[in-house]
């Protein structure tokens, strides 16, 4: 059994990580606290902690068959949110836990994620059209 322990941030697609980041540091007043590129994903983000210890990850694509090309190019060169994930406690507990429930997941064993934490995401068909990222922090 595994425990959600809350959101652990909102991913958002964007065309321009440095423009749209500009909106969360200027306009509201967040800090980033870096970019990363995560090759195995194609993608370069940035995250803006807020005070209650969620994030906003900013996701730009890498690559034109990035996860986040594609998601842009489907909402007509827009971005937005694209996915919320919820830190739990044991990513493997959690993983086994929502199979044997009959959820189906994208990764069934967890991967490499920004920030070296370990991901898994859940398959939108079985969160009702929400890509959920599932990531435990070490």
């Amino acid at each position: 059994m595994f425990k959600v322990l809350g959101v652990d941030h909102i991913g958002i697609a964007v065309s321009d990580l440095k423009e749209t980041g500009s909106f969360w540091t200027e306009a509201l007043g967040l800090e980033c606290t870096g970019e990363e590129v995560v090759a195995e994903q194609k993608v370069k983000t940035s995250f803006n902690p807020t005070p209650n210890g969620s994030e906003i990850e900013l996701l730009e694509a890498t690559a034109d068959d990035s996860p986040i090309a594609k998601f842009i190019a489907k909402n007509n060169g827009r971005g937005g949110i694209q996915h919320i994930a919820l830190r739990v406690d044991d990513i493997e507990a959690a993983i086994a836990d929502l199979q044997a429930k009959g959820v189906r997941m994208i990764d069934t064993k967890p991967r490499y994620g920004a920030g070296g934490a370990s991901i898994a995401f859940v398959h939108p068909k079985s969160s009702y059209g929400v890509l959920v990222e599932l990531c435990q922090h070490k």
